[in-house]
């Protein structure tokens, strides 16, 4: 190894959505960056996360599109899919993406060097300095370090889960499993139950409990699980999950209640946790939280006050346009000196189901644990695209609004198009937009959209 650390304004540890932002950003301020990376560019989102998860989804809507055309006149389609026609297609658009990523690093005169970081003490003549960080032979240094790990699928959650797939696994598939058994709730969890129903698997979706998506809105985890079952999911929900067993060419779960469920594959969606083993964190004294997450401030400085962390590492709001805004909060208020700080209340989130849903803003419950009075206003019916069909799926949206100053507190959306639409509506909520707001503007009709405009009369009250 070399005894010479090569110097550099700020070291960005991980390459994916939340470190290339940052660097960029960093280095548009006129800082000289390194960024280091383990594995491919790009991270979870666009090599094995949200890209190719949304590709696959797209899959799968065009089976539904061609059951749906005959109702509208087409005759004579049908097609059958594979998997690995796809997979190919799929692998040449990450190559292209991650070919992009590489290319705006080298642009923004950004170092991009590959391996496996490791974070070292500085010699104590130079403390306070941040970490020396050893890359293989190399040693670098910067008066500033950015973690930007991520995070990885939990493997441990129960006994026998290691022999399931990941999500990183599924994604590379070449066969659509003629059943699937899921392990997991969350949204990674109906995502792939929704996606791998749509492409043909018999999926069975196992949770410990009584509904999906803990954490969002209550009415639209019900419609959801509603959803999922119409569609001929098995939801074995509600009881708790004791060990994933693999027997012949299968897999059998065991639930605490005695009973079995079984698949040809089984996936992992159990979830993630923070990707900070192997950093030499710890050693360093940089507090890390129960689930293992870099604990940081509202400026995501870390307890270590030369090293900041974004994104999924610190466990706070896990998506990726979340890691993008604090990578370059980061960057602003240290290296532009325009203080910046990134307001997690208003961030958007969707979940890419069939149906999708969406959320902004405080769900009812988080708004009567905060003391708000209410009026929610909801509104439910079958979307005239499906409606034509006979399908009997349905649409439902959801206003919580304060009782009393009529500002709108969330948005919630199950139904064709949710994310869409609910991501224009959180620039109406990021402005303090009212109810009256809402009331004043002039629909676009015929449309989905419209009824978040339409409705008139709370469908309860709740006081404060």
């Amino acid at each position: 190894m070399s005894n010479a650390p090569q110097d550099f304004d700020l070291i960005v540890i991980g390459a994916g959505s939340g470190g290339v932002a940052g660097a960029r950003r960093a280095a548009a301020h006129g800082a000289r960056v390194a960024i280091v990376e383990a594995g491919r560019v790009g991270g979870t989102c666009v090599i094995r996360g949200c890209v190719p998860k949304k590709l696959m989804m797209y899959a799968a809507g065009y089976g539904q599109a061609l059951d749906e055309a005959a109702a509208y006149g087409w005759q004579g389609l049908s097609g059958q899919f594979s998997m690995a026609a796809w997979s190919d297609a799929k692998a040449t658009e990450i190559r292209r993406l991650e070919a992009l990523y590489r290319d705006m690093l080298a642009s923004a005169q950004v170092t991009l060097i590959a391996g496996q970081a490791r974070l070292l003490a500085p010699p104590p003549a130079q403390q306070p300095m941040a970490p020396l960080v050893q890359v293989g032979e190399q040693l670098l240094r910067a008066p500033k370090l950015l973690l930007a790990t991520g995070g990885a699928p939990v493997t441990d959650a129960l006994p026998g889960l290691d022999a399931a797939m990941t999500s990183n696994e599924l994604l590379d598939l070449r066969r659509v499993p003629a059943s699937l058994l899921v392990v997991g709730g969350g949204y990674i969890a109906v995502e792939f139950a929704s996606i791998l129903a749509g492409l043909g698997s018999a999926v069975s979706l196992a949770f410990r409990d009584k509904l999906p998506l803990r954490g969002f809105d209550d009415d639209l985890r019900c419609r959801l699980a509603q959803a999922l079952g119409a569609r001929g999911i098995t939801l074995a929900a509600g009881v708790g999950l004791t060990a994933l067993e693999r027997q012949g060419e299968g897999y059998v779960l065991r639930r605490a209640d005695g009973s079995l469920l079984r698949g040809d594959a089984a996936l992992n969606a159990t979830g993630r946790r923070p990707h900070t083993a192997g950093l030499g964190l710890a050693e360093l004294g940089v507090r890390l939280t129960e689930h293992g997450a870099v604990a940081v401030d509202a400026d995501s400085r870390s307890s270590l006050p030369t090293v900041w962390a974004v994104g999924d590492v610190t466990n706070r709001v896990n998506l990726t346009p979340v890691a993008i805004a604090e990578a370059r909060a980061f960057a602003d208020t240290e290296f532009g000196h325009q203080p910046q700080r990134v307001d997690h209340r208003s961030a958007a989130s969707a979940v890419f189901t069939e149906p999708a849903l969406a959320s902004v803003g405080l769900s009812e419950a988080q708004a009567v644990a905060a003391g708000h009075p209410l009026s929610i206003f909801e509104a439910e019916f079958r979307p005239m695209k499906t409606a034509f069909t006979g399908s009997p799926a349905r649409s439902y949206m959801k206003l919580v609004v304060d009782g009393l100053n009529d500002r709108v507190l969330g948005v919630h959306m199950l139904g064709a198009d949710a994310p869409e639409i609910v991501q224009s509506l959180a620039v109406a909520l990021t402005c303090g937009a009212t109810k009256r707001d809402f009331d004043r503007t002039l629909a676009v009709h015929p449309t989905t959209a419209e009824e978040f405009m339409l409705m008139r009369s709370p469908v309860r009250r709740l006081p404060a």
